[in-house]
């Protein structure tokens, strides 16, 4: 077990902080939940779109939204208070080692990280949802710096956030489950009929471009603001 934590120790040290002010405030905007509102509307506006009726788009906005109530409450009411993890920035045995943004460490428990369980189980529950390898890729992507930025701010271990991806993927994948179970009672269409132009589940090509084109406008943006700084 100490060895374990040594190992967990070390990889923190690696991704932990840096010299540079420019990269702290990259890190910092990039793990505020406000900055990535452009990309939940994007998938919000996709889904309206490509869904025939008004119970669908409820069932798809429904399954999205229980899937990160799932992973927060989770995290937060039970794991967090149940396994009383202090967060790198608050123990006393690890803060003096580690690189800290003034200002970033919250008071909560570390165990697990609810950004990795939150963004991953979105990345996975609409890359089946929507079936798009671009998508796909460029969701996963997203998650993975979320993460990035809870271990470079010193406010979350790395098997924090192995286990937040480990338990928001299988979230994810279980809440589409119930998802494509619910859609098919309701609806005939089990798979799209288009020639080209769509994903095999029914999403328009150029929808999917229009997410992963917020996406990569909004990182865009914060590291010109870091720069600016």
């Amino acid at each position: 077990m100490r060895e374990l934590c040594n190992i967990d120790n070390r990889l923190l040290e690696f991704f932990n902080g840096s010299d540079l002010s420019t990269i702290d405030t990259l890190a910092v905007t990039l793990t505020s939940g406000v900055l990535w509102i452009p990309l939940y509307m994007s998938l919000l506006y996709v889904v309206i779109k490509n869904n025939d009726t008004m119970s669908q788009i409820l069932l798809s906005v429904g399954c999205a939204l229980l899937c990160v109530m799932i992973t927060a409450c989770v995290g937060e009411l039970i794991v967090k208070p149940l396994v009383g993890r202090l967060r790198p920035c608050n123990d006393p045995l690890v803060k003096l080692d580690i690189d800290i943004v003034r200002g970033v460490c919250p008071k909560s428990f570390s165990f697990f990280s609810s950004h990795a369980a939150n963004t991953f189980g979105l990345a996975i529950f609409f890359s089946c949802l929507v079936r798009s390898r671009l998508l796909t890729y460029a969701l996963v992507a997203w998650s993975f710096v979320n993460c990035w930025t809870r271990l470079y701010l010193g406010v979350h271990y790395f098997s924090d956030v192995i286990c937040g991806l480990l338990f928001g993927g299988l979230t994810g994948y279980f809440i589409y489950l119930l998802y494509r179970r619910a859609y098919q009672r309701m609806s005939a269409r089990t798979s799209c009929g288009c020639a080209g132009g769509y994903t095999s589940s029914g999403y328009a090509v150029t929808d999917v471009d229009l997410i992963i084109n917020v996406l990569a406008f909004t990182l865009c943006f914060s590291v010109i603001r870091a720069l600016m700084q």
